[in-house]
């Protein structure tokens, strides 16, 4: 089973109402593990083409870093708010994911500088 399907709690309830019964929470797992899965293709390709010493190889390397944790940080943050006052808690993993998915935006290159060095690319082609 995927992540998002292990994690959801059927059992946390909220206005007597199991959350996994409500539909904006189903759209937001929905949402969160299109956008894990299309990351994760992103990143993959990304490597193919590094792998195959393909000339727009860091372009695609930079757009996978920067939609992988911009997207990862939309994710964790979204977890830990379905999560409410729990997800603070140590007890929980999802605080340490969140912790985890803000210091990646700045490792081995911030946002910024991932688009920086798509814009390069793509101006070198107009």
């Amino acid at each position: 089973k995927q992540w998002y399907q292990r994690r959801v709690r059927a059992d946390r309830k909220a206005f007597g109402a199991s959350l996994n019964a409500n539909q904006h929470i189903q759209f937001k797992l929905a949402d969160m593990a299109t956008n894990i899965t299309t990351a994760r293709l992103m990143v993959r390709q990304a490597a193919r083409s590094l792998d195959a010493k393909e000339p727009n190889a860091v372009a695609l390397c930079a757009m996978a870093k920067l939609f992988a944790t911009e997207k990862l940080f939309k994710v964790c943050d979204d977890a830990l708010q379905l999560h409410g006052g729990y997800g603070y808690l140590k007890s929980y993993p999802v605080q340490q994911y969140w912790r985890d998915s803000r210091v990646h935006r700045i490792l081995e290159g911030t946002s910024e500088v991932m688009h920086m060095l798509v814009a390069r690319d793509l101006m070198k082609h107009l």
